[in-house]
């Protein structure tokens, strides 16, 4: 009888052998995963150096503006607008974003992040468990916005107004 017991518990213990090195694998395959999509985005500096603001000038115009207007979401209210400056405005779950949508269980803490430039206003996700979502396609790189384009974060839905 104690032989038998001695086996079944040998195979309960490779079992959990087993099952831990499969865990372990799968944590670290999920890290690399996420280190390498942050490897791929563009890294942009926004800042320039004290010598690159000598070229700079003046009469530069100031980077392009618009609003969000809210569509649909359980936190803000329906037409809801918040403006888009000069200044960057992030969005997500929590309270430390320009936008918090605090009850949103599909949005990650800092999710979305839109940002006035030159050329226009840009949205990037921010590493976003769910993602983000431009016009029902996912964001996997920062992407320019037109009018009416609707951003999708968490079950938030936000349109681009100019």
């Amino acid at each position: 009888m104690m032989v038998s017991d001695s086996v079944a518990v040998d195979e309960l213990l490779l079992v959990l052998k087993i099952a831990f090195l499969v865990l372990l694998y799968l944590f670290i395959w999920r890290i690399v995963r996420t280190a390498s999509r942050d490897l791929r985005l563009p890294q942009e500096s926004f800042v320039l150096a004290p010598s690159a603001a000598v070229g700079v000038q003046a009469s530069r115009p100031g980077p392009l503006t618009g609003r969000l207007v809210v569509v649909k979401s359980a936190d803000l209210a329906d037409g809801e607008d918040f403006e888009l400056n000069s200044a960057q405005l992030t969005i997500g779950r929590g309270n430390q974003n320009d936008v918090p949508i605090a009850t949103d269980e599909y949005a990650s803490v800092r999710h979305a992040r839109f940002e006035p430039r030159q050329d226009g206003v840009w949205v990037q996700d921010l590493g976003s468990t769910n993602g983000t979502f431009l016009n029902g396609t996912r964001l996997d790189r920062p992407r320019r916005l037109t009018q009416g384009d609707i951003v999708r974060v968490g079950e938030t839905d936000l349109r681009y107004e100019s």
